[in-house]
This record gives C-alpha cells, structure tokens and sequence, in this order.
C-alpha cells in the first residue's frame, strides 16, 4: 500500500504514470510510421518497423533487476528523464540529410528505456493499490495509456503534418509538392523538408511533456510501503530469486492456456493496427482513402477520445463490479468486430467521414475489450514478484503483436491488397477468442 504523501490521490497519479508509460510507446510504434509513411516508405518497411517493439518482448529477462535493485520509484523517475533526453536528440536528428539510420537507433534506444519504465510502472501499480483498487482504476490507466496514443498519434501529428502544409507549392497541395526551408546558420546555407521540420518540432514538444512529467512525479508520486535496498552485488536469494522469478511464473495452474491466451488473442488486431495508417494515407488509386498528415491527427486526436474515455472506464467498473468472468466474452467480442469495420472501408473506399465514424467505434470497444484483457493479465502474478511476472506476460503480448507486425506489409502486398488483408484480419481473431474457453478465470477473480 501506500505510504508517505498520503495526500496523494491514486487516481491523478495512476492517469500520470500511465500516459507516461504510453507515450514513449506511442512515438516509436506509431508515430514513426506515420512519419516513414510521410516519407514514402514502403508497407514492407513500415512492417519491419515492428521490430521497434522488441524490447517490449524482451523486457521480462530484465524485469527481476528492477525488483531487486533500487525502488520502483527511483526506477521511474531515472527512465523518465532519459527518454526525454532521447527526444530532444531524435528532434535534431530528423533534421540531418539521411537521417533514417539515425532515427532508427534513437528509436531502438526509446524502446529498449520505455520498456524498462514499464516495467518500473506496473510493479508500483501492483504494489501500492490492492486487488480490488487495481480492478477499480484499470479503467483510467487504460484511458490513461490510450490517451498518451491519442497525444502523439493525434496531437503531434497534427502540427507536423500542419506545419509541413504550410509550405506546399501552390496548385500541388493534391499531389503534395513541398517548397523546402531554408536557414542560414553561421554563413551555411541549409535546406530542410517542411515534412522534416515538422517532425522536429513534434518531437522536441515530446520531450517538453516528458520532463514536465519528470518533475511532476518527482514531486506527487508517493513513495510505496515495500522498497528493493540498492546494493552493488545481489546476495545468493537475491540470485535465487531472479531464477524463482521465471519458474514460479511457469507453475502456475493452466500456464499453457494463458500463454496462448497472450500470445494469439490480439492477433487480428495487429494485423490492422499496423497496417491501418498505411490504408488511411495511401491514395484511393492504391485502395486507401487519402488521408493526409494532418487529418491522420485530427482521426485519432478528436472524438473517438470521448468514446475512448466512455469505453475505458465503463470497462473498469463494469469488471469492478460484477468480476471479470462475466464481462470476459461480451467484451472480447466487441474488441474483435471493428476488423471487420477496416474491411468494409477498404471495399467502399468511402469518404474521411465514415473513417472518423469506424475510429470512434475502435476507441470504445478497445476500451472494453483491454480492461478485461489487462485485468486479466494482472491476476497472472504472484506479489513477491509483481514486477517480474507481470514483465513475462506483458512481454509474451508484446510478441503476440510483434511477429504479425513484422509479416503485416508483406502479407498485405502478398494478400493483393487492403480488402483481402482485412479479411484476413478479421478471421484472424478467431483462434485466440476460442482460447478464452480454456482459461482459468475462476481462479483470477
């Protein structure tokens, strides 16, 4: 539980720690396809990307330092101001000629730091609320989290795509011809994509966020009642326990089941989740609905945040209430129909209107669907190692979207199309719904 600030209210600090876990994830899974896609790369490059959530995978064979070295918090406050660093250096980098490599390991950096603050982030979680306090705000972090996707995939693309638009050529603004900007910097002249530009500022007001976040954790986050002693060597049970973290995750009752569970459950979402910016923007000639930079902001910034909102914490309480084995189903259901949704808008090719309709409808029904799932996921740890097993399932999830990730460009070029590729999609959630029946969720209420 928690100690000292007792004036802390957990639902102010829960909404903080869980935009700021969303947020560094947001600029390296989303906005940079958004920003490749800008730049004309390929879906089979965009795919690719999905390596960039790797360290997500990878972050449960660290997760037992974070529990035996240093606190939680501390853990939190050391990540944060990191990533903000990485920001403000991935602002200036956009800005070089051939930037891309360098973005990229900027990005893998974000990654790898992001992941490490998640882990950090749900091992306070699970430590200073208890059971029925987790279920009560998983709700608002959900809403929380999604509203850090919506900041970055909305808000800051919006203004890079805006800023950019203010420097296409006359009479082009159809085929998007950009007039370059020029600075003169200490007698040099140098050029700069307005695209580039844009990003830049969207970046550097990233890392803005992130150290006003810094401050304001430092300052309200409370301090937890269990706190790891730093030390330089783990003793021997320290040493035990990092091996006890894994096996005693492998005990548990019907870990076969959860584990495929997380594994396949999102996989029809990531096929579109990956592929959806890509079918947005590219042209109506190519099957998508020509969306552009900016409207992809205006998208996912406007009201499907409301509906977000309404569908997060009616989740939470719902599930709250009347305990996850009930609501396990309905919202598993509601979660998985809106690929069918992406399906039909690549057949009709409708107008920007109809998008902004199927975005809000995704927005509430994610937040349904993910307060069950992450209920769910919570009660698969044992509280001597929170941190740790938590760390192994979010880990196996984010495999579960990585691998389709990375074959996502590839199979909808192989597929011929976005129609075909959304129908895949929407079939594709069927192995993982039929899981549900397996799982032990009498023994997790």
């Amino acid at each position: 539980m928690v100690l000292s600030n007792k004036k802390s209210n957990p639902g102010l600090w829960v909404s903080i720690l869980y935009f700021a876990e969303g947020f560094p994830y947001t600029v390296v899974n989303l906005m940079s396809v958004i920003f490749l896609k800008g730049l004309g790369a390929s879906n089979e490059l965009i795919g690719l990307t999905s390596l960039l959530s790797f360290p997500w995978v990878l972050k449960g064979l660290w997760g037992p330092i974070v529990d035996l070295y240093a606190t939680k918090r501390q853990w939190i406050l050391k990540t944060e101001i990191i990533c903000a660093g990485l920001f403000f250096f991935l602002a200036i980098s956009v800005l070089i000629p051939d930037s891309l490599i360098i973005s990229l390991i900027v990005f893998t950096a974000i990654a790898f730091i992001s992941a490490t603050h998640d882990v950090a982030i749900d091992g306070f979680y699970l430590n200073a609320l208890n059971k029925d306090q987790q279920a009560m705000f998983v709700g608002v972090r959900n809403t929380a989290y999604r509203g850090a996707i919506i900041a970055g995939s909305g808000g800051l693309v919006f203004l890079a795509g805006f800023l950019a638009e203010q420097h296409l050529v006359p009479g082009n603004s159809a085929n998007k011809v950009y007039k370059n900007i020029t600075f003169d910097i200490f007698g040099n002249t140098l050029n700069v994509h307005p695209l580039a530009l844009g990003w830049a500022t969207a970046f550097g007001i990233a890392g803005i966020i992130f150290v006003l976040i810094y401050l304001f954790q430092r300052w309200y986050l409370p301090y937890p009642t269990t706190q790891s002693i730093p030390s330089e060597q783990p003793k021997t049970n320290e040493k035990i326990s990092f091996v006890e973290a894994f096996s005693t995750y492998f005990t548990q009752h019907k870990i076969g089941w959860i584990v495929t569970y997380v594994l396949i459950f999102r996989l029809g979402d990531a096929l579109t989740f990956k592929m959806a910016p890509p079918f947005l923007m590219d042209s109506l000639a190519k099957g998508g609905l020509a969306v552009s930079t900016s409207d992809m902001g205006l998208l996912s910034g406007t009201i499907g945040v409301i509906f977000l909102l309404i569908g997060g914490l009616l989740g939470g309480y719902l599930i709250a209430k009347q305990g996850l084995k009930k609501w396990m189903w309905p919202t598993a259901i509601l979660q998985n129909s809106t690929n069918v949704l992406y399906w039909l808008l690549s057949i009709f090719q409708p107008t920007i209107l109809w998008a902004y309709v199927v975005n809000s409808i995704e927005q509430f029904t994610y937040g349904l669907g993910v307060a069950a799932y992450t209920v769910f996921l919570m009660r698969t740890v044992r509280p001597e190692y929170e941190a740790s097993h938590y760390a192994i399932t979010t880990a196996f999830m984010a495999a579960g979207v990585l691998i389709p990730g990375v074959f996502s460009g590839y199979l909808q070029t192989w597929l011929g199309g976005y129609q075909h590729y959304f129908l895949f999609s929407s079939l594709a959630v069927i192995p993982g719904m039929l899981t549900i029946f397996f799982l032990p969720l009498e023994d997790r209420e």
